[in-house]
């Protein structure tokens, strides 16, 4: 499925922005849009997911997120779902979750190979023993959220077991366009190509939101 927005329409709307909009939107749309085009010009996954995830990193990240702890970046990444979720007029972010993608999210949220405390558990990590209960817990939090519909909830589930694949690809935890992993990092490039463009453009329709301060601002 191609996404319903690319590199060249975002571009476009993103130079009509008038004199008004803060030059920390304008920071964040202009390097996010960049590497959304750099994604639409990779040959394989492996990289398209990667620089689809630069994208929504240079588009949400608060200055405060690489300050604070694991759960604080969560709480960033959730409040960001909220307001964009809240903001999108035109619903494509509900639409993506309930219609274009409910059976890859489905995959996602049943493979414990992108969950988090089951590669903790592997790795020794003391305390990670209930790795499996913890997985069954979320997995009825989903069925929950799926039952009552709630995007922002689903979409910080999702993006959370997204994140462990972003952190298997970027640090070196799996071969570069190799068998095993497979159908996750193909959904999961999919789920980024169609999301992070109209994040993008939400962001764009509603410059004068306050999107937080980027933590590498341009300086002389």
């Amino acid at each position: 499925m191609q996404p319903s927005l690319n590199h060249e329409t975002l571009r476009a709307k993103e130079q009509r922005l008038s004199a008004e909009v803060p030059n920390s939107l304008r920071l964040r749309v202009h390097r996010s849009i960049s590497w959304i085009g750099r994604a639409e010009r990779a040959l394989d996954d492996d990289a398209r997911f990667i620089f689809f995830w630069i994208a929504f990193n240079a588009a949400y990240a608060d200055e405060s997120v690489f300050r604070e702890s694991t759960s604080s970046e969560q709480k960033f990444r959730a409040d960001f779902f909220q307001k964009v979720v809240s903001l999108d007029s035109k619903q494509r972010i509900y639409g993506a979750i309930w219609e274009n993608f409910p059976g890859p999210i489905r995959l996602l949220m049943e493979n414990q190979y992108v969950f988090g405390p089951f590669w903790q558990h592997h790795n020794g990590t003391t305390g990670t023993e209930d790795w499996q209960d913890r997985f069954d817990n979320a997995k009825r939090r989903f069925h929950q959220a799926i039952s009552q519909q709630n995007t922002e909830f689903v979409l910080d589930l999702v993006f959370d077991r997204l994140s462990v694949l972003r952190n298997q690809l970027v640090h070196g935890g799996a071969t570069w366009g190799g068998g095993i992993n497979r159908p996750q990092v193909r959904d999961g490039t999919a789920i980024l190509a169609f999301l992070i463009p109209v994040f993008v453009d939400v962001m764009l329709e509603n410059p004068l939101e306050y999107w937080g301060r980027p933590f590498y601002p341009v300086v002389a």
